[in-house]
């Protein structure tokens, strides 16, 4: 009688564990960003594949922070920036390696998939896949303020009516306005420390043009909109949303450059579905699909074709904003070495500290 009910509770612990391993292949844990699985996209993936999408929304600093904690487990695809990949990865190993004979590689920009790759191999393994770019610059209410770089945020005439993040893009930002290239700097530790003080004295100085030092858009949207600003640093789709609504509102690159950006795709090192999570990127990159993710997020993608097939008003603003010379001169970010957000992070602290 016990050896009957032991084998009874050997098989049902057994067909629990093969649902379980069932119900893990058809799932798939994304962590992402705000606007990149859009709901319909997410029905014709899952009726096309029987595959569900659990997404929890994130930034660059959740995403690492997350993984690390965790050693890597929880999500099977997550979408760090382009810059966010290398550095991590070396500290924490939180990614794995990515299979590159499972991607289709016909659906990608090609100059975009090898820097991306470039950019996000450690020890001879590529960890990143190029999804949805963007640029960071500055927004502007032209008749409220001429600024055209990101010093005229510390304008007189822009006193108590500017934003921006207390964020690294910031520093960066201001490090290319003084006319030196904080990239160039990324491996002599010593002299970026230097560069940084000397941008966190111009941000403390600027200190009396903030308003308020955003973090969530919808304040700072609110404030562009109403007026209360004239200019914040900011990226480059929250500017052209505001455009269509308020066409004195412009998304403007600044004489400097803009900062460029690449969300990518990497799998988490614990992650349980490798295959759904390929089937997903080789999903969102088909063009028709791309052009979709992309108008919902108001960027533009790394899916070659898709381009073609956005919106005639995002393309307008992206020409208007971007003519030749401006899209030449985008900083694009390079892969963070280690210790480096370390500096930033101190710079920050002592900028938001002051009086």
């Amino acid at each position: 009688m016990k050896r009957t009910l032991t084998c009874i509770t050997l098989a049902a612990v057994a067909l629990t564990a093969t649902g379980l391993a069932q119900a893990q292949n058809k799932t798939l844990r994304l962590l992402t960003w705000a606007d990149y699985a859009p709901k319909d996209v997410v029905e014709q993936f899952t009726k096309e594949t029987g595959i569900k999408v659990e997404i929890t929304l994130s930034n660059n600093e959740e995403m690492i922070s997350k993984l690390r904690a965790t050693g890597g487990a929880g999500f099977d695809l997550a979408q760090p920036s382009q810059d966010r990949i290398a550095g991590p990865q070396t500290e924490f190993r939180i990614y794995k390696p990515l299979d590159l004979s499972k991607i289709k590689r016909e659906l990608f920009i090609p100059s975009m998939l090898e820097a991306t790759q470039a950019n996000t191999t450690v020890d001879g393994k590529v960890y990143g896949l190029p999804h949805i770019w963007g640029t960071d610059g500055l927004v502007v209410n032209t008749k409220l303020s001429k600024a055209t770089d990101y010093p005229d945020l510390c304008a007189p005439e822009n006193a108590g009516k500017v934003s921006m993040r207390l964020k690294r893009p910031t520093l960066i930002a201001f490090a290319f306005a003084s006319g030196k290239n904080p990239f160039a700097l990324y491996n002599d530790a010593k002299g970026y420390a230097a560069l940084m003080n000397e941008v966190g004295q111009t941000l403390i100085n600027c200190k009396k043009n903030v308003k308020f030092y955003w973090d969530g858009k919808d304040q700072l949207l609110a404030g562009l909109r109403s007026g209360e600003l004239t200019t914040a640093m900011m990226w480059d789709t929250g500017g052209w949303g505001l455009n269509k609504t308020q066409p004195e509102i412009k998304f403007v690159a600044p004489k400097s450059g803009a900062l460029g950006w690449v969300d990518t795709y990497a799998i988490p090192a614990k992650g349980r579905n490798d295959a759904a999570a390929y089937a997903w990127i080789n999903f969102n990159l088909r063009p028709k699909i791309a052009a979709r993710v992309a108008s919902a997020a108001g960027n533009f993608t790394a899916s070659k074709g898709a381009d073609q097939l956005m919106n005639d008003t995002l393309k307008k603003q992206f020409a208007d904003s971007f003519p030749e010379a401006a899209l030449k001169n985008i900083k694009w970010y390079p892969a963070v070495p280690a210790g480096i957000e370390d500096i930033e992070g101190r710079v920050l602290d002592r900028v938001k500290a002051a009086q």
